[in-house]
């Protein structure tokens, strides 16, 4: 049921062919694992696209936004993943701050080389200094370790908080995403598909809800694939809904666009056909 709605799935009014889904967290809270198991899901077996690693140091060094299909000789989704340098409590280590704005504003193209000192610039020759639509940000996911909340440093809550803020000015849709819950089984079991409501959760859900003011309704679960050889259901149920919740707040994002952009949208859409 959940994969045939998403594979059903459109982008509201069709502002945009697909919806853009920017994943931002510290290192080694699994963004690019999120990425895999997404693909994994409509693949059909487990797949290790983007790579992942524990370092104490980001893995992930270029801007990568990543195109999912359906199966492998399927149509592409209307959705796509962007996997970023992972955020860093060090000064002058991990994504830089400067670069959030560009890329939630759709400035940053796909496999640009990241640095944590050396923010991109207008000046650069592959800067998209007029970015349509269709190459914003629509939807931030937060992603977090949920064995590591509590032990966020004052300094990389700080950063949530400064990203957060910019990307409310930008007026785009947000949502946190958990991962590495141990327990996904048991706690599926307690209350199926609403594990943020679950004792075995609550207080680390509650902890996001005050650190960065995200709704409890916008704070997801999952268990993403990382050394397994073969898909498990109870995992594809908590990634599929994950995902499906991003792309609808993305909706509520693009319905409530002012009437002159869409309008304008829509003549430019128009004049192509």
């Amino acid at each position: 049921m959940l994969l045939n709605d998403l594979r059903a799935y459109k982008p509201c009014a069709d502002l945009v062919s697909k919806i853009r889904i920017l994943l931002l967290g510290p290192v080694g809270s699994g963004k690019s694992s999120f990425f895999n198991s997404v693909k994994s899901v409509f693949q059909g077996h487990v797949t290790h696209q983007a790579i992942v690693g524990s370092d104490s140091a980001s893995i992930t060094e270029q801007y990568r936004i990543y195109s999912v299909k359906d199966g492998k000789d399927g149509k592409s989704l209307p959705f796509m993943l962007c996997d970023s340098m992972g955020l860093d409590e060090r000064e002058g280590a991990g994504l830089c701050m400067c670069d959030i704005p560009h890329i939630l504003k759709g400035c940053v193209p796909d496999r640009y080389q990241l640095s944590p000192q050396k923010p991109i610039s207008p000046k650069h020759p592959t800067f998209i200094t007029s970015p349509s639509l269709k190459d914003k940000i629509h939807c931030v996911a937060y992603v977090l370790d949920i064995n590591s909340i509590n032990n966020l440093s004052s300094k990389m809550v700080e950063k949530f908080k400064r990203i957060h803020k910019e990307v409310l000015n930008c007026g785009i849709a947000y949502v946190a995403l958990l991962t590495k819950v141990n327990n996904y089984s048991e706690v599926l079991e307690e209350d199926f598909l609403n594990m943020n409501r679950s004792a075995t959760s609550q207080s680390q859900v509650m902890n996001v809800n005050k650190m960065l003011g995200i709704p409890v309704t916008n704070i997801l679960i999952v268990e993403n694939y990382a050394s397994e050889w073969e898909l498990e259901p109870v995992k594809d149920v908590l990634i599929l809904s994950a995902l499906r919740q991003m792309l609808r707040a993305a909706d509520d994002v693009l319905e409530d666009l002012p009437v002159e952009e869409t309008d304008e949208i829509a003549a430019k859409i128009q004049l192509c056909m």
